[in-house]
């Protein structure tokens, strides 16, 4: 790859000079350091989320270009971001993804405003934490959220005891089965 084909050349060489990966923390942090900047990223809410937007938006462009010049794969999440080899009849592309779609769609960059932000985060930190729909579920499951081991192995387990106790044909309530199946299907939503 080179200049001309590629004006993310610098990203691509920082990509490749950490096979294992980089988070998009330690990512803005090579760059900003390449750019000569200060180490560090903005604390202001709207400034962050217009820096982790450009840099996905342009993620996303250098994926396409080294998938269409058959020279790797670009994974990409907040957690890791790192090359991997092309291997062709790969159809991770002619997917639907709507994250790709989202970051490449630069309106969403220009019609975000301080108080979307803030909306975001609010919703991201309800999906993460839960509201009260996962709370109600984890109570029908006699389950704490604190919990550290809790994942989605233990609730299923959980999920066929309550079942093998509840379930009508055992003298237990359809309603209460109803309510067992219903706490089932949001805490799946919470723990994938």
């Amino acid at each position: 790859m080179n200049e001309e084909t590629c004006p993310n050349t610098r990203l691509f060489e920082l990509l490749q000079a950490a096979p294992e990966g980089l988070s998009e923390y330690e990512l803005l942090l090579r760059l900003s350091r390449w750019q000569g900047a200060e180490e560090r990223l903005p604390t202001d809410t709207l400034e962050l989320f217009r820096t982790h937007f450009l840099l996905f938006h342009t993620l996303y462009r250098l994926r396409d270009q080294l998938h269409a010049e058959q020279l790797a794969v670009l994974q990409i999440s907040p957690l890791c971001i790192r090359l991997l080899p092309y291997q062709a009849g790969e159809s991770a592309l002619s997917e639907k993804d709507p994250l790709r779609e989202y970051y490449l769609d630069l309106s969403h960059l220009r019609d975000t405003d301080a108080d979307d932000v803030q909306k975001l985060l609010g919703a991201f930190w309800v999906r993460l934490q839960g509201g009260d729909e996962k709370q109600s579920a984890l109570a029908v499951f006699e389950l704490e959220a604190h919990n550290g081991n809790l994942d989605l192995t233990i609730i299923r387990q959980r999920y066929r005891q309550l079942v093998s106790i509840h379930h009508p044909d055992r003298g237990g309530s359809t309603q209460q089965l109803q309510s067992i199946n219903q706490a089932m299907e949001t805490l799946q939503r919470y723990y994938r």
